[in-house]
């Protein structure tokens, strides 16, 4: 088991959507994560959508803050077509980003939604060697 010394980093975005953009928020968001899937460096992606309420819930896995920086770098056409369809109510870092990172997020998010940091205890990751699930 890894303790508090790991640098992984999962993120989890809450974006609230904007009225009447349901469809168009789901088809920005299949093509981000297909791309990410195919290109990505993030271990894990799973976004999941609350439409009595408007809410979306991304969580992304990262093995270390080089991680966070290739997938700006690469899916930053991505993440602007899908700001076009909501915004960030909640976005949660667990884990310890370099200062790098935390700048970046901080600079990305402005005061637009409340953020916040949370250091690891403990934990592990099991994935299957070699497949990419789809749950």
């Amino acid at each position: 088991m890894t303790t508090h010394d790991s640098s992984s980093l999962l993120f989890r975005n809450t974006m609230r959507i904007a009225e009447g953009h349901l469809e168009a928020f789901r088809d920005v968001i299949t093509r981000a994560v297909a791309f990410a899937h195919e290109h990505g460096p993030q271990l894990m992606v799973e976004t999941f959508v609350d439409e009595e309420r408007m809410l979306a819930h991304s969580f992304q896995l990262y093995q270390d803050s080089d991680a966070v920086r290739l997938h700006w770098k690469l899916a930053d056409p991505y993440i602007q077509e899908v700001m076009k369809h909501c915004q960030v109510e909640r976005f949660e870092v667990f884990g310890a980003p370099d200062a790098d990172v935390v700048a970046g997020v901080r600079s990305a998010l402005g005061e637009q939604c409340m953020l916040t940091f949370n250091p690891r205890i403990a934990g592990f990751v099991r994935f299957a060697t070699g497949h990419h699930a789809q749950l």
